[in-house]
């Protein structure tokens, strides 16, 4: 396995793979035109294309034999909180496909994330993580992660309650 980090050239296998990790990991919560809806927007190839080419964020790959395995995304941060200030960054997205898991893979994502985020000096980080993911939220918290609000994740018609996770910035 090997982690590197994404160009604009992975766009296409990010949109797939990002496609194939949030199926796995919430598909079973949406209505399916709701859950192909949201896909197609969310991870479409042209998305990714410009995320990837914006130097205000960073994405890296996990690979097992050359095939895309997890993901995480790095940037200025975009949630609904009323501390939010400029220049806090954010933990967008983090996933590992299933047969993957568990072999510290997604603590080298994170790692990762983590250093670029505070490359510039430590500054406030932030992370959204659905209310159930327990997992997640043991994670975030052995991290220095708290729970300071939360939100509602939009997809069609469903509302997922979802976290606000900050950390102070660490000298």
């Amino acid at each position: 396995m090997e982690l590197r980090r994404a160009s604009p050239a992975d766009a296409a296998t990010l949109s797939a793979l990002s496609v194939a990790c949030f199926t796995q990991t919430f598909g079973h919560l949406y209505p399916p035109q709701d859950l192909q809806a949201f896909l197609a927007e969310a991870y479409a190839i042209d998305a990714w294309a410009q995320l990837l080419a914006d130097a205000g964020y960073a994405t890296w790959l996990i690979e097992d034999d050359g095939a895309a395995v997890g993901y995480a995304t790095a940037g200025a941060c975009s949630l609904p909180h009323d501390e939010v200030q400029p220049g806090d960054g954010e933990l967008k997205r983090l996933y590992v496909l299933h047969g993957h898991q568990n072999g510290g893979w997604g603590g080298r994502l994170f790692d990762a994330a983590m250093q670029w985020l505070e490359r510039d000096g430590p500054r406030t980080l932030w992370i959204g993580v659905w209310s159930e993911n327990f997992g997640a939220q043991r994670f975030y918290a052995r991290h220095g992660f708290e729970r300071v609000g939360a939100y509602d994740f939009v997809v069609g018609d469903t509302r997922d309650h979802e976290f606000i996770l900050r950390r102070a910035p660490t000298r």
